[in-house]
């Protein structure tokens, strides 16, 4: 099944990691850092996007809906169906409080602000 902008929908999580993130705008406003998966019904909860920062300093981490992220071969990158200020706005915290209680709070509050369809 293709996403919509007609790749498939399976990838390599190492091709994931490290790819940039750009806004609805086209600026880009971060990169990939990680993607959490539950084990128990094989589903990807969210993907990790650090926004901000220079060497690792000050750089926030935003747990982003999987099915909201959109590659775009032109770009290099997926594009977010979001402006630059929800983002900004956006639930963000250290990576190790993301993945606390098994990443069900990040990905809950996540889903909850972008109003993304749930699907458990």
């Amino acid at each position: 099944m293709p996403t919509p902008s007609g790749h498939t929908t399976a990838i390599r999580s190492s091709r994931v990691v490290g790819t940039d993130v750009y806004s609805t705008s086209g600026d880009k406003i971060g990169e990939i850092e990680d993607v959490m998966l539950n084990k128990m019904d094989n589903n990807i909860m969210f993907a990790v996007v650090g926004f901000g920062g220079f060497l690792g300093m000050g750089e926030k981490y935003h747990a982003i809906p999987w099915g909201a992220l959109d590659y775009h071969p032109e770009k290099g990158g997926y594009v977010v169906p979001y402006t630059e200020e929800q983002l900004k706005a956006a639930p963000s915290d250290s990576l190790s409080e993301l993945t606390k209680s098994d990443g069900m709070l990040a990905r809950d509050a996540s889903y909850e602000y972008y109003q993304v369809e749930r699907y458990w």
